[in-house]
């Protein structure tokens, strides 16, 4: 009775009381916190996510029975396997209890001597996953990625240079931290671009400042454009401080040529920018071959000196993505080239108030960087699985491409690298009427549409940036089989036959 009474005394106090009850109201939280944006995780996203919901609760009246996130690089979510060796190795640092059977290890669950001695190897380097690292991440495993930068460019790299991270977008989010000072700081970043950057950058009241990629050149970059990004980004008082680039692309999935790659560089020497190279999909590439900035940045300050001297560069890479597809995991890193020392402990000291990144995603970077090798016992599987992986991405890429060939108003570029393509749709005028009917771009109303039609979620390119009177989508190629490929091109043909 005394509990009840309490109870019926609150409700009227809160009937009766005219002050607001909460502190927090979506009126007084942080402006910045609601200006920012993320397509990839929007509207569509949620919606897909109920329809899921609903398939898993037996709805039969959906005209489709699974839904396909193709909207975010998230490889596992789509049935990409693990990579053997990765997660033996993790099962043990996870339960080191499991170490003092390997005879049982090997006879009945086939861990390779080298699975058993890596998990050795690294428990006596962190100790237990359970505790925090060094702020920066475990020595040794910066060790492995300096090694593992050395042989991919062909000069030295430092261990004291490499912070380890809970992912790129936490590197991502720390330099753009230290390197935003203000309001009027400014960020190059190309057009289309993946949304964490300006979604940060609205975080921290500072200036994005657009530069277009160009399309009809494979998504390549173009010095005109940057120029005239710069000196307009100048002309309003903007301060740039710093130019993006993704290579290979995300959401383009383009390639950048060592050419192009140098042109970035030289607008960074001549209008002294910080370069952020983001190159999570190094090894996703299908056209050429991969050029890392600090490969190129190098060979660059040995044929020109002086020139390229103090050019500031910082690359990210993480295990989220390539065939290793570990997004849950959270682990990556980034490489300082070039920072001022002074500045670099202002970067430690920021990321030191974090404590330090998750140590079960330090150990995988140490496992991408520095795989099986030739000759040990656990590399005959790895290669499998790693080519398989690779060639299954390739394929279902072309797979596709060749289909968006087949639809009406829909051109492509040929794939290239990464795990998207974003391809040009041009909808019918009725279709643009509509869309404007219900408030929305038009193409994103295409692609809710799509996604109530076939359970195919994308995203629309208006969510990255597009050139004004263009209008695109943006697609992983992750999913398995073809089966949804063919939803696409039917619902296209339905749609463009609606509209007409």
């Amino acid at each position: 009775m005394e509990t009840q009474t309490t109870v019926v005394s609150y409700t009227a106090r809160r009937t009766l009381s005219t002050t607001p009850v909460r502190c927090l109201n979506v009126e007084n939280i942080n402006p910045y916190v609601k200006a920012a944006k993320y397509a990839v995780r929007g509207e569509l996203a949620v919606k897909a996510e109920e329809y899921r919901v609903r398939l898993a609760n037996g709805d039969k009246s959906l005209p489709f029975d699974s839904v396909i996130f193709a909207n975010i690089g998230n490889p596992q979510q789509l049935d990409q396997k693990p990579i053997t060796f990765f997660r033996q190795v993790l099962s043990l640092l996870e339960n080191p209890l499991l170490l003092e059977n390997k005879e049982v290890l090997r006879t009945s669950f086939g861990y390779q001597p080298d699975v058993i001695e890596r998990a050795e190897q690294l428990l006596g380097e962190v100790q237990s996953v359970g505790a925090y690292s060094h702020s920066q991440g475990a020595p040794l495993i910066r060790d492995s990625v300096a090694k593992f930068i050395q042989d991919r460019d062909g000069f030295a790299a430092d261990r004291h240079s490499i912070f380890l991270t809970g992912g790129a977008s936490s590197g991502v989010n720390t330099l753009l931290n230290v390197i935003c000072n203000g309001p009027n700081a400014g960020v190059l970043v190309p057009i289309p671009q993946y949304p964490l950057y300006t979604a940060t950058l609205s975080l921290l009241n500072a200036k994005c400042v657009p530069y277009y990629l160009e399309e009809h050149k494979a998504w390549g970059t173009d010095v005109a454009a940057m120029h005239k990004s710069v000196q307009e980004a100048k002309a309003a008082g903007i301060d740039i401080r710093a130019i993006v680039v993704i290579n290979p692309g995300n959401p383009t999935g383009a390639s950048l040529s060592p050419e192009d790659i140098k042109s970035v560089i030289d607008i960074a020497a001549e209008e002294n920018l910080v370069v952020i190279a983001d190159e999570v999909y190094q090894t996703n590439v299908f056209i050429g071959e991969f050029t890392s900035f600090k490969k190129r940045l190098r060979e660059l300050q040995h044929q020109v000196p002086v020139k390229y001297d103090n050019v500031e560069l910082v690359s990210l890479h993480s295990v989220s993505k390539g065939m290793v597809g570990e997004c849950g995991h959270r682990g990556g890193y980034f490489e300082l080239v070039g920072f001022d020392p002074a500045v670099a402990a202002e970067i430690y000291k920021f990321i030191s108030i974090m404590l330090c990144p998750p140590v079960i995603g330090q150990c995988l970077v140490e496992l991408m960087v520095n795989p099986p090798k030739n000759g040990e016992p656990s590399f005959e599987l790895y290669q499998k699985e790693y080519n398989g992986i690779r060639d299954g991405l390739q394929k279902r890429a072309f797979a596709l491409y060749e289909a968006f060939q087949r639809m009406e108003g829909v051109e492509c570029q040929e794939p290239q690298g990464a795990m998207y393509l974003f391809p040009t749709i041009t909808l019918p005028p009725k279709a643009v009427e509509a869309a404007a009917a219900e408030n929305r771009v038009a193409d994103e109303f295409y692609c809710l549409r799509l996604l109530d039609a076939t359970g195919v979620c994308v995203v629309p390119g208006s969510g990255f940036g597009q050139k004004e009177n263009t209008l695109h989508f943006r697609t992983t190629f992750l999913a398995p089989g073809t089966d949804w490929v063919e939803r696409i091109v039917k619902f296209h043909s339905e749609f463009m036959a609606q509209y007409k």
